[in-house]
């Protein structure tokens, strides 16, 4: 009561441990993931035919062709055609292979 009546300062120092744990919480693990989504949706939209691709399914396939949200995959030795929506392709294969080649 001493504290308080004297200044009338409230002391904030108790608040600074959690607004710090909030910080470091956001820049390991927030932060990245956003980063990480920015990154697969661009991976996404820059699909085109051609590429070799992972579902998330774990289907290896070759991108025919790209339409909207729609991507035409050939799968396997039969040569086989399926549709999958975009959100499910997890990677691109052959993007690193292509780029050392443009490099040489």
């Amino acid at each position: 009561m001493a504290n308080a009546s004297a200044g009338g300062a409230v002391n904030y120092t108790g608040l600074l441990v959690p607004i710090a744990f909030l910080v470091i919480f956001y820049f390991l693990a927030i932060r990245p993931q956003k980063k990480r989504e920015k990154q697969i949706n661009e991976m996404r939209e820059s699909l085109k035919a051609g590429d070799e691709v992972i579902t998330i399914g774990g289907m290896h396939g070759k991108v025919l062709k790209v339409k909207d949200d729609v991507v035409t995959l050939e799968l396997g030795a039969d040569r086989i055609k399926v549709d999958f929506s975009k959100w499910a392709i997890g990677s691109v294969i052959n993007k690193d292979k292509q780029e050392e080649k443009k490099d040489k």
